[in-house]
């Protein structure tokens, strides 16, 4: 008896993730090759030729490098990312929107001379290499809603209105609440966003000691959870919150400052720049006057907003954030956008395309599952089926399914 195998393919995952695009209503776009990418983005983030290996893997061999190639130049001219943002719309809009969350990430890029769209800029990440900035809106949820990409050397201050605004001529929205963090925040932006009819939670950045904090501190001190809320201009208010977990971070961070200020005052480390080194004179000094500000604000954080909704309601909601940080997460590590090597535009906008439309597949696949992307592609891979050879004649060989697989894929299809 002579046994060979002939062909092994990790069918059911491929199946698997051809309904959840399915599912997604993504089919709309017609395109058989732009399914299979995103498929692969997923399964193993690698360069567009190298998919090539990725999808043979799962049993798709009759795809070539050109028309890969020409599925990127479909995917602007037939701009598929608005049924793809439209299909994801309708997604979360069936489960219900209550609110847009919104954050900005830079991609930065491997190559040396800038141009028009890829400049040097304020990066995340202290890089020097020019970049693209990347404003992400999500749901509640952390499911995307549209992605959009602005030249690197933009303000983080001036993608959220364009964004906003574009969303909601697309779906022809009147009513929109948007949390985004204290990056977003110029008084511009607030005074814009409340002229256009959005409602908002934005993080405060303070700069300074709030009055009504200052005052309360002089007579008692803060308590776990307390909330302070100032008035502003209009229906606006300052909520403040304090909580004790994060004071404790805050006064570790402070305490480590000032230590590394202290080392550079004794000449034990050579470093120039320090938060609490005093610069206005040639000796060194700590700043006790920035000390004592900082100070007297651990463990309290402010929130800007406009909204009609009880204190503890806007604090809960702004906290929803980690949501697009998570799905940033996920287009950066699990599906690897950056860093990129495409060089025209629009190239790089097909690339975001799919990745915009894979990390709709795994967030969608996460919800239901309640296991990570990653996990889910790790035990649905090595499940084969293929063809082996018995005495020189092919049989097919299906995929064994062990229990704990069926019980995912039966999450996939009820939906929870």
């Amino acid at each position: 008896l002579k046994i060979s195998l002939k062909q092994s393919v990790s069918s059911v995952l491929l199946q698997v993730l051809r309904e959840q695009y399915r599912v997604l209503g993504f089919d709309l776009v017609e395109d058989e090759t732009f399914a299979y990418l995103c498929i692969a983005r997923i399964v193993e983030p690698t360069s567009k030729l190298d998919s090539l290996r990725v999808l043979a893997e799962l049993g798709v061999t009759r795809l070539d490098r050109n028309q890969l190639y020409r599925c990127l130049g479909q995917v602007i001219t037939q701009n598929y990312r608005i049924t793809v943002t439209n299909q994801c719309f309708a997604h979360a809009a069936a489960k219900g929107i209550s609110l847009i969350l919104y954050d900005v990430t830079t991609l930065y890029f491997e190559m040396q001379e800038e141009d028009n769209y890829r400049k040097p800029g304020m990066s995340k990440e202290r890089r020097l290499e020019p970049q693209i900035l990347i404003g992400l809106l999500v749901d509640q949820s952390g499911f995307p809603l549209g992605l959009h990409s602005f030249e690197g050397n933009t303000a983080e201050t001036n993608t959220i209105l364009p964004v906003l605004e574009s969303f909601k001529r697309q779906h022809d929205l009147q009513d929109i609440t948007v949390v985004a963090d204290a990056s977003m925040l110029s008084s511009q932006n607030l005074e814009a966003l409340t002229k256009s009819g959005y409602t908002y939670i934005v993080g405060s950045r303070m700069h300074k000691i709030p009055y009504d904090i200052a005052e309360y501190q002089k007579t008692q001190e803060l308590t776990d959870n307390q909330i302070i809320t100032t008035p502003i201009e209009g229906n606006q208010r300052v909520i403040y919150q304090y909580r004790e977990k994060r004071a404790k971070l805050d006064m570790h961070n402070i305490e480590k400052q000032i230590a590394k200020a202290e080392k550079i005052i004794s000449g034990k480390i050579t470093v120039q720049k320090a938060k609490f080194l005093s610069a206005k004179t040639k000796e060194k000094k700590l700043n006790q006057t920035l000390i004592n500000k900082a100070k007297a604000l651990v463990g309290v954080k402010g929130y800007v907003t406009n909204l009609n909704l009880p204190d503890a309601q806007v604090i809960t909601a702004y906290h929803q954030l980690w949501h697009v940080e998570q799905s940033f997460r996920m287009s950066k590590s699990d599906l690897k956008a950056r860093p990129i090597f495409l060089h025209k535009r629009d190239s790089i906008e097909a690339h975001l395309t799919i990745v915009l439309a894979a990390l709709a597949m795994g967030k969608m696949i996460e919800s239901r599952t309640g296991i990570s992307i990653k996990r889910f592609v790790n035990t649905l891979r090595p499940i084969r089926s293929g063809i082996v050879i018995i005495n020189g004649k092919e049989y097919s060989a299906e995929a064994e399914i062990s229990p704990e697989v069926r019980t995912i894929i039966q999450k996939l299809q009820t939906g929870h």
